[in-house]
């Protein structure tokens, strides 16, 4: 199937108003949520098995020449990479990987006396970290780097979400790694520092393991805010829960919310920056098709304080994960894009605008 491309307008986006609707048995009155139904400017080509989550690595000399990379879900999976088109860029595709759900980017890891951008993934089936330079695609594991070692429980080392921290004091990058399940005492995610091997490669050092589970369903999706230094991920059966970043600063939970209103699963989180700390936090919905927006810098009162704004009615189908940024890459997306997984083996294009509530 080719990428299929819709060009639409203002026309395309059908708002559902708010509206207070008379029950006449009782004469009370009952508000249903302001929902915006949106469709994708670009569909991509398909991948083979099962996309699951996508990354975009922004161009740094050109952003019209930026790439998205996403996981195809599989135990003879891959790392397929699109450009902006949607279509297949085959040459940078990576093949062979063993059940990747999650992929995450984080720029500027000093390699050889480098600067090398890098895509990380897990294999599920081999227990590994998997790290690829960009935007060349080539490995900097040595085949793998083992994570949870030492976990005996069932699934405990079967790897799914995860995410790239880069602390902005330093600019030392840590990779953030989840699991199919998990211990409810706090211990849930572990966190890797990425550093240079002195081979041509990354070394990865557990620094701590944190972070709160419901024991319900499980946790897939992770998320990092760099600049205000925060970590959030979907306790899927819950809510998204909100702790520190940086290892340094302890494992305290700063926030539960997005608990009410979901259809089913809390799923994909990504973030919006829209200056001087501000911005959304975009949270799957995933039975229902939509995404519920959050303000990224809480209340006026409480930096973790985050109310639901607004959802968004989007085409995918049952979405596990999304990206978002707030690059112009090119006419078609001139304030960002915003990627999210569909269930039906693509990954779909949006406009920025098209999606949140900017002005």
């Amino acid at each position: 199937m080719k990428h299929l491309r819709l060009n639409i307008g203002l026309a395309a986006i059908i708002l559902f108003a708010a509206a207070c609707q008379t029950n006449t048995t009782n004469n009370t009155e009952t508000t249903t949520e302001t929902v915006k139904a949106v469709k994708p400017v670009i569909v991509t080509e398909p991948v083979v098995y099962d996309t699951d989550d996508p990354a975009i690595w922004v161009n740094p000399e050109d952003a019209s020449k930026s790439l998205i990379v996403g996981t195809d879900k599989n135990e003879d999976g891959a790392l397929f990479v699109f450009d902006l088109e949607g279509k297949i860029v085959q040459d940078k595709v990576v093949r062979g990987l063993k059940r990747p759900n999650n992929v995450d980017i984080a720029y500027g890891l000093n390699i050889g006396g480098k600067s090398v951008d890098i895509a990380l993934t897990g294999e599920r089936m081999t227990h590994n970290m998997r790290l690829f330079s960009l935007p060349d695609m080539q490995p900097l594991d040595g085949g793998g780097i083992p994570v949870f070692e030492g976990e005996t429980g069932v699934e405990y080392r079967d790897l799914m979400g995860v995410a790239l921290y880069k602390r902005p004091a330093d600019g030392a990058i840590f990779a953030i790694m989840g699991r199919k399940t998990g211990p409810t005492d706090g211990t849930y995610l572990w966190q890797y520092l990425l550093e240079d091997n002195g081979q041509g490669g990354v070394k990865a050092t557990l620094v701590r393991k944190f972070g709160m589970f419901s024991g319900n369903k499980e946790i897939e999706a992770i998320a990092v805010d760099d600049e205000l230094g925060y970590i959030y991920y979907s306790d899927e059966g819950v809510g998204v829960r909100k702790y520190y970043a940086d290892p340094e600063k302890g494992n305290e939970e700063l926030a539960l919310f997005a608990t009410e209103g979901f259809t089913d699963d809390h799923e994909g989180i990504s973030i919006f920056d829209t200056g001087n700390g501000k911005g959304f936090i975009l949270v799957s919905d995933q039975q229902a098709s939509q995404f519920k927006i959050y303000p990224r810098e809480g209340s006026a009162t409480n930096p973790h304080d985050h109310t639901l704004i607004e959802s968004v009615l989007v085409s995918t189908v049952e979405s596990d994960g999304s990206e978002i940024s707030n690059v112009a890459f090119n006419a078609t997306f001139k304030r960002g894009i915003f990627v999210a997984m569909s269930d039906d083996k693509t990954f779909q294009y949006y406009r920025v605008e098209d999606i949140l509530p900017l002005d």
